[in-house]
């Protein structure tokens, strides 16, 4: 394959997969379907399979993109605090921000069934270990401190996966609790009970 041919394929690419993002993100998985994309990219739908499987091959793409993007937004949320206690909360507290502008990526990390999607199970599995490894790094950090064991840690990282997505699931579903600053002010209270207010 030519240079310039590599560089129209890699621009054609992007196009679609930009158009499936906007729509995943604005709209949610229930409103993606190749004309949608194909009509938002500005070509045939057609096309689209020139250059993809299908449209579970764009909606895994996407998938990983949003990790890697709600990875950098928590980052850029938490460069000020030291690996920790602390920063683990203020890490859980920008993940959850990021699902409650995000919706409809929410939706597609926890809601949607994957083998409805087709049989990724390596992006499956990378979803259900998401809010692992943003929390990694500060739980090695509270067991090399001696601020906690290695059995609580997982207890913690156990606790923190199962709490972020319970109580996100109840606001964006249920609206319980009614308002985001309750929501906010709820999700706090419930990272301090599972932290341990007073630990460093």
């Amino acid at each position: 394959m030519t240079p310039n041919k590599e560089l129209q394929e890699s621009r054609m690419r992007g196009y679609f997969i930009e158009s499936t993002r906007e729509i995943l993100k604005g709209e949610g998985l229930k409103a993606l379907n190749v004309r949608a994309v194909a009509e938002r990219a500005g070509y045939s739908y057609a096309t689209l399979y020139n250059y993809f499987k299908d449209l579970n091959e764009l909606v895994f793409i996407c998938v990983n993109d949003f990790m890697i993007e709600c990875e950098s937004f928590v980052e850029d949320h938490t460069r000020e605090y030291q690996p920790g206690r602390q920063r683990l909360k203020q890490r859980m507290i920008a993940l959850i921000r990021y699902f409650t502008q995000y919706p409809g990526i929410f939706e597609l990390f926890y809601l949607e069934r994957m083998n409805s999607l087709g049989s990724q199970h390596p992006t499956a599995a990378a979803i259900y270990r998401f809010t692992d490894s943003l929390s990694e790094a500060d739980l090695a950090a509270m067991v090399s401190g001696s601020i906690t064991d290695k059995e609580t840690a997982e207890n913690i990282r156990l606790s923190l996966r199962n709490a972020a997505t319970g109580m996100l699931l109840f606001y964006m579903n249920r609206m319980q609790p009614d308002g985001y600053k309750a929501f906010m002010e709820t999700a706090e209270r419930q990272l301090d009970f599972i932290l341990g207010r007073d630990q460093a």
